[in-house]
């Protein structure tokens, strides 16, 4: 395994129509690409407004209009594609899942991620909203060896269990992928905390993708991808402008950092744990 590999997280500035959306998707993959990136990732509802009505309008089955897109993007850049998230269609359900897709350079689907905590909050005015009306929450952890590293997923609200990073942690993954759309009202205070919690936690790469600031959207997102290495310090990071984060990541760090900070040597395996209830049951 190749212990240093390029990271692109795209930050799409995502439209109301979808076939916009996929099509400067796919452009800046192959810009990503260009500059070599060998993984690159898009955001959370990188096809459509984050929106209930934009949901509807834009469900799709697996093997719909966004993965064809993604597994020829990966296929023709010869990338590891980490596709951002899409509200997939359940059937005969009006219920929906939020659903990221990664496909292999040879445009192979190879994994699938749900998100799993669905967010369920009243932050004031304009910010109540409630996932669990039209959404479904996954129910399983996904990891991906790319050859590279191996790497877990997680969406957006995911990001704030850091019980869940740590039972990546424990499955051996060397990154944390996030596809977040984080709010103007979270966002600011919480993001970039979290995201340098949840790699010091457990001495990993943590990346967050989230869409562009579009303030024509019904919900207007952070954005401010980053990723941030297993010291806790972010090597790459954005604004709110459409733009790619890029970031290389050298796996030989995260031996270095646990050598140096022992911490699961020290853990008090006798007074806690957490455990994989999702392995327990099969």
């Amino acid at each position: 395994m190749a212990s240093k590999f390029r990271l692109a997280l795209i930050q799409l500035y995502v439209e109301k129509f979808r076939p916009n959306n996929l099509a400067r998707a796919s452009r800046l993959i192959a810009q990503a690409a260009s500059n070599g990136a060998a993984v690159v990732v898009l955001p959370e509802f990188f096809t459509c407004w984050c929106d209930p009505k934009y949901f509807i309008e834009n469900k799709e089955q697996l093997d719909g209009p966004t993965n064809r897109m993604l597994s020829q993007a990966a296929r023709d850049n010869r990338v590891f594609l980490f596709g951002g998230t899409f509200p997939e269609a359940i059937p005969d359900s009006e219920m929906l899942y939020n659903t990221c897709q990664i496909f292999n350079p040879r445009g192979d689907l190879v994994g699938m991620f749900r998100k799993l905590h669905l967010f369920d909050v009243d932050l004031g005015p304009r910010m109540k909203i409630t996932e669990s009306e039209m959404m479904v929450p996954g129910k399983s952890l996904t990891v991906v060896d790319t050859g590279f590293c191996r790497t877990g997923f997680g969406v957006c609200v995911d990001l704030r269990y850091p019980e869940l990073a740590r039972l990546y942690a424990k499955r051996g993954v060397d990154l944390m992928t996030y596809m977040g759309g984080f709010s103007l009202t979270t966002g600011p205070h919480h993001l970039q905390v979290l995201q340098r919690a949840r790699a010091i936690d457990n001495q990993i790469y943590v990346a967050n993708v989230g869409p562009a600031s579009n303030h024509d959207a019904p919900y207007v997102t952070y954005g401010h991808s980053a990723v941030a290495d297993p010291w806790g310090r972010i090597i790459g990071e954005t604004g709110s402008d459409e733009d790619i984060v890029y970031a290389d990541i050298d796996l030989d760090l995260i031996a270095d950092t646990r050598t140096r900070l022992p911490v699961d040597h020290m853990r008090r395996d006798d007074l806690f744990e957490t455990r994989d209830l999702t392995e327990e049951q099969t």
